[in-house]
This record gives structure tokens, C-alpha cells and sequence, in this order.
């Protein structure tokens, strides 16, 4: 921790790495979320923002920041893009020919090409050992392609159109060491398989109506019938297909709303202040760069979807890159969130036949959700240049593309872990201990009175919706019942606590 005895040393600080590229080329994207500073006389120790080095670690020049950053620290593909955009490509083939065969250098070589599009005078690299480009102990990362030319093993999670990053955090790393299967074992062992079956089907409900409620919207009866539908399918859905998005988008938006492509205006998320001013709290892409995005982003699903990488990291990927593409005018919270149940259940996160209700675990603790959207947003805003008429119609300057492209998904991933332990923990055990006590509660009804069924669910609903007590409004609506038999039944009732709401 940085402390006023110790202020005085970070005031020598110096950054090196990704970071000093960022500040020597004066690049106009985000700080890379890892950056590395070298202090006189320090030891090497991690800080909140930076991996702070000894001086010994100190650097001369941008080719020096590079070689380090190659070597060191996670690699950011937005910088990474910018700064090789900006870059005199003949002095990087200078300074590639002089590292020789060595792989920070062949890293960047692979890198420029890769981002870039274009292709340096140098000549394939004479045979060696293959190097992968990135860290597996520092990144999350993909089955490896080889590449004859530079001898990297390419082992992004995307392409030159859309790559995600995750960083293989302490805090990620602590999740993935977790056993999910044993957890849910935990919460539903020795529980009968129909009330098991009984308490998915419910949660499906409640996952339909989370999902909705976070957009603020109650859905009609037939909306709700298709999103569930859709959400029982999701393992199939086919996420290499654009109709398939469109009829899923058509599915659960008001029908005057959907649309038959991506959409083809200037989008953003805000709210109003006091004065109904529109505040932004995200731009979204441009449409012109949706189409190379989208078919981007759809690539890499396909890349990381074939079951070698994390599937919690996999739904993070297709849940949060759709909602910061934001492809539609409606619904992409929606889509965002049945996409995260897609990759889960495909990659048999979920056991067969569950749901775990990431939407209500999310609605339940709103602003730990909030954080995790505003993560990526926060750090973009500030790099946007867009205007707004009168209408709120927004126009949005410049080239900003490479700022959705290359998005850092480290804090998503951990966030969605923790997501779908809430769930477990939290809904799972809580419907089964509802549903448990609820069939005792109707039980002890029938021990009062030998009642119908339906009669007896629809007495027990009433009154746990009035806390224990039929009300007097409703009281007509059992008039074959004596009072003392409502009275017993109550008094039955109120012996399981449950506080729930009857699903």
C-alpha cells in the first residue's frame, strides 16, 4: 500500500511497458488494466494500478517498452493496435531483424501483422521451437493455431475483428479451482427428483421475469411463454447465425420494435437528469462498424466454444461482448443474458435440465451488476466524441471501433462467477426449502380439512400472500370452510414459516 512514509519513493515512479507506450506515443485509447513502473531503489511488489519494478527494470526507448511489455506484463490488444498504427513500420522491421529469432520479438512481429492487416519485409523465421503468444499462466486462453511464419502458436480467444482478453487474475484463478458440480450436488442431494424438477420449473419462470424486470418491463403472458421456451433450448442455439439473433430479438421485444438486421442507427444507454436532460452512460459502436464486429465477435464464440476453454469464461464472452456491441435497438439486456444460459448449458456447466437464474441473482444485487457493465463503459466514455441534437439523436465522430474490439472481459468473468455461486447458494436452496415446506403446508391443510387439490393450493397462496391470515375480501371465496377450519388451517400454516412468495 502506498502510505506517507513511502509516498516520497513512488513519487520517483516511472512507466515502463505497455503504459509508457501509452504516454510516450501519446495513443488515444484506454490505460491498459495492468501497468508496470519502475522505482528507485523498490523491490518488486504489486500495487492496486501497477506492478511496481526496480529501477534495474528501467527502459530507454518504445523498442525497450515493447521487448518488456512482450515479455512481462498481459498483453492489451487495444494498445497493442493503436501503437502499431502509429508506429514507423520500418523501425520496428529494424528492431524485429535485430532480436533475431527471439520471442518477445516474434510476439509483436505476429502481433503487427495480425492487427494491422499488412505484412513486414522479414523473412520467415528459420526453424525453432514454436512459442505461444500468449501466457497461459497469465491469460485464459484458446486451443493453439501454429503460424509457419513468425513460429507462434496463436492462442487468442478471437481475431483481428474482435478479441477478447481475460486475465488469469488470483481472483479468477481461485474461482476456476472451485468445484460447481459438487457445490450444486450439495444444495440438491437427497432432494426428491419431481421436486427438483418442480423447482427448475419455476426458476425458469423467475428467470424470465428477472430478466425482463431488470430492463424495467413486466412481459405479457405470450412474451413470457417464448423467452422461457427459448431459454429451455438455449444449449442449441446457434450463435454462428445472424437470422438466429434476429428471431430470438423478435421473440422477446414488442413486436413494433424488432428488427430483420443489426441495427442501423446510432445507439446509446442513458438516463434523464432532473431537468430531462438525456444523460450517457454508454455509446454504443457505430452501426457502420457493427457488421465486421458482430462477424468478429461470432468467430470467436465459435473458436472458444468447442469446450477447451473455461465456460464460465466462455458466457462472460458472449453475454457481456454482445451487450457492449449492443447489435439491436431493444432487447440486447435480454439477449446479453440468454446467451450467458447458451454457453453454459451447451458447455455442461449446468447439469441436464437446470437453469441457474443468473437474471435473478443480478436483479437481487443490482449494483454489483451495474459495476460490472459501467467496468468496460466507464473506461471508454472519456475516449468517444458524440454529439446530441434536440431530439436526443446521438452522432458519434471519429474512428472508435478499436475501442470495442480488443475488450479486457477479466472483471465480467469474476463477476459471473460469483453470479453463479449466488444462485446455487441462494435461489437453488431457496425454492427447494420453499417447495419442501409449502407441500408440508398443504399437508397439514388436508389433515384440517380433506380438500381438492387446487382448492387447497389456491387457499394456502392466499394466505401466505396476506403473511399467514385469509383475508376478508377473499374469505368468500371459501365459503363451504367454518371459521374454525380457517383458523386451523392458519394456525397449520404458520408452523413452516414459509415466507415466500408460492410459485
Amino acid at each position: 500500500m502506498i502510505t506517507e512514509k513511502n509516498l516520497s519513493m513512488y513519487d520517483q515512479t516511472k512507466a515502463i511497458g505497455l503504459h509508457a507506450l501509452v504516454r510516450e506515443m501519446d495513443l488515444r485509447v484506454p490505460l491498459p488494466a495492468v501497468r508496470s513502473e519502475t522505482v528507485a531503489g523498490g523491490r518488486k511488489s504489486h500495487e492496486t494500478h501497477a506492478t511496481v519494478y526496480p529501477a534495474s527494470y528501467a527502459t530507454k526507448d518504445i523498442w525497450e517498452n515493447l521487448r518488456f511489455a512482450m515479455r512481462y506484463e498481459p498483453i492489451d490488444l487495444g494498445v497493442l493496435a493503436a501503437f502499431f498504427d502509429a508506429v514507423d513500420r520500418r523501425q520496428l522491421e529494424i528492431w524485429v531483424r535485430g532480436e533475431s529469432t527471439g520471442i518477445f520479438a516474434r510476439r509483436a512481429w505476429y502481433l503487427f501483422e495480425l492487427l494491422t492487416g499488412q505484412t513486414l519485409d522479414l523473412p520467415e523465421v528459420p526453424p525453432t521451437g514454436y512459442a505461444p503468444l500468449l501466457r497461459s499462466d497469465v491469460h485464459i486462453t484458446a486451443k493453439g493455431i501454429r503460424v509457419r511464419r513468425q513460429k507462434i502458436v496463436d492462442n487468442l480467444l478471437g481475431n483481428r475483428d474482435y478479441c477478447p482478453l481475460i486475465r488469469r487474475t488470483d481472483n479468477l484463478a481461485g474461482w476456476m479451482q472451485q468445484d460447481f458440480r459438487q457445490k450444486f450436488d450439495g444444495v440438491v442431494g437427497g432432494v426428491e427428483p419431481s421436486l427438483l424438477e418442480r423447482a427448475v420449473q419455476y426458476l425458469y419462470s423467475k428467470e424470465t421475469q428477472s430478466s425482463f424486470a431488470i430492463e424495467g418491463e413486466t412481459p405479457s403472458p405470450d412474451r413470457a411463454r417464448r423467452f422461457v421456451q427459448a431459454l429451455r433450448n438455449a444449449g442449441s442455439f446457434d450463435t454462428s447465425s445472424k437470422e438466429a439473433y434476429v428471431q430470438l430479438q423478435k421473440k422477446i421485444v414488442d413486436a413494433r420494435f424488432a428488427l430483420e438486421d443489426w441495427r442501423s442507427v446510432q445507439n446509446y444507454v442513458g438516463s434523464l437528469a432532473p431537468d430531462y436532460s438525456p444523460i450517457v452512460h454508454f455509446v454504443c459502436p457505430k452501426p457502420a462498424d457493427l457488421q465486421s464486429l458482430m462477424d468478429g465477435w461470432m468467430r470467436s464464440l465459435a473458436r472458444i466454444g468447442t469446450g477447451e476453454v473455461n465456460p464460465i469464461c466462455v458466457a462472460t464472452v458472449a453475454g457481456f461482448g454482445l451487450v457492449y456491441l449492443h447489435p439491436f435497438e431493444d432487447g440486447n439486456g435480454r439477449v446479453h443474458r440468454f446467451l450467458i444460459h447458451h454457453s453454459l448449458a451447451k458447455l455442461g456447466f449446468t447439469p441436464p435440465g437446470v437453469l441457474f437464474p443468473v437474471s435473478a441473482a443480478m436483479l437481487r444485487n443490482k449494483a454489483p451488476y451495474d459495476q460490472a457493465l459501467e467496468y468496460f463503459s466507464g473506461r471508454l466514455q472519456p475516449f468517444i466524441d458524440y454529439k446530441l441534437d434536440e431530439s436526443g439523436r446521438m452522432t458519434v465522430q471519429g474512428e472508435t471501433a478499436i475501442f470495442y474490439r480488443y475488450p479486457d472481459l477479466s472483471f465480467q468473468s469474476e463477476y459471473l462467477y460469483r453470479v453463479v455461486a449466488d444462485t446455487i447458494e441462494t435461489d437453488m436452496r431457496m425454492e427447494l426449502g420453499f417447495l419442501e415446506r409449502y407441500d408440508e403446508a398443504i399437508a397439514a391443510v388436508n389433515r384440517v380439512v380433506d380438500m381438492p387439490g387446487l382448492r387447497a393450493s389456491l387457499l394456502v397462496r392466499l394466505i401466505l400472500q396476506n403473511h399467514g391470515r385469509l383475508s376478508k375480501s377473499k374469505r368468500g371465496q371459501f365459503s363451504e370452510l367454518t371459521d374454525d377450519e380457517i383458523a386451523g388451517i392458519e394456525a397449520a400454516i404458520g408452523k413452516f414459516e414459509v415466507d415466500q412468495e408460492a410459485p
